[in-house]
């Protein structure tokens, strides 16, 4: 098989993310100062003017007086969080041509200038712009809208499934995207565990109902399920790849963690 997707947890390290909150106006500056006063950890960069928002508070501040078009190369390759308190519209543009891949970019996240909204724009899941949303907004008082079908429908994120729990994926990247789609869509779909930890669901709501539970591959009627999620530490041959096309996505769970 060739072209795998394989993602490691960074959620399940102890490295804190590289977080940065960005303002260029007096409103946004003062929401993010808000909001700088909870995360001490996270740095800022603001227009120049303004920096005075951020006075008596522990954060580093770079205060910029050019373009902020000009600080985004820079904010991509130094930071995981990109908080911007700006116009959705504008960060679009801004950041459009510093763009990669939903693996390599951060995560980038828009809340209005009257810190109503918080919005995940790029890298929900695998930068963890969404789950840094959510946060963002209990923080702010605000609401987090989010766009991204698993999240909105509460069901499995296939591409980043146990990442808190140092899962990895393994399987070819037409496979995830499929298999996401069937999840997405409400088709049948099983889920088998045969190692790893059962706290792999971490929502508040029920899994749904299109989830099927399974303990051993050997038990599940292939043929009744758009697609299947395994979890095992089995060697899955090429012939069981092929003959299951594009419907199989696998987890490995660490060997030396919970069985």
């Amino acid at each position: 098989m060739t072209d795998f997707a394989s993602t490691e947890s960074n959620a399940s390290n102890d490295v804190a993310p590289r977080l940065c909150l960005v303002a260029i106006t007096k409103h946004g500056a003062a929401q993010a100062a808000r909001l700088a006063a909870d995360l001490p950890e996270a740095d800022i960069c603001a227009a120049a003017k303004f920096a005075g928002a951020f006075a008596g508070l522990p954060n580093r501040i770079h205060p910029y007086g050019g373009a902020l078009r000009d600080e985004i190369g820079p904010l991509f390759a130094g930071y995981d969080q990109l908080v911007f308190f700006v116009s959705l519209g504008a960060v679009v543009r801004l950041i459009a041509p510093h763009l990669r891949s939903k693996d390599e970019d951060p995560g980038v996240i828009v809340v209005d200038d009257a810190g109503q909204y918080v919005i995940p724009v790029l890298s929900g899941h695998v930068g963890g712009a969404n789950e840094w949303s959510e946060r963002v907004a209990a923080l702010l008082g605000a609401v987090s809208v989010l766009t991204t079908a698993s999240d909105v429908g509460r069901t499995i994120p296939v591409d980043i499934l146990g990442r808190h729990l140092g899962w990895r994926v393994e399987a070819p990247k037409i496979n995830v995207t499929r298999v996401s789609a069937h999840v997405v869509n409400g088709e049948p779909v099983a889920f088998v565990q045969e190692a790893g930890s059962p706290h792999w669901w971490t929502r508040p709501t029920p899994l749904p109902d299109n989830i099927h539970r399974f303990t051993s591959f050997a038990d599940v009627p292939l043929e009744r399920y758009a697609a299947l999620l395994w979890v095992t530490h089995a060697e899955v041959p090429p012939g069981q790849w092929e003959a299951l096309h594009e419907r199989l996505v696998v987890y490995r769970p660490p060997v030396d963690g919970a069985p």
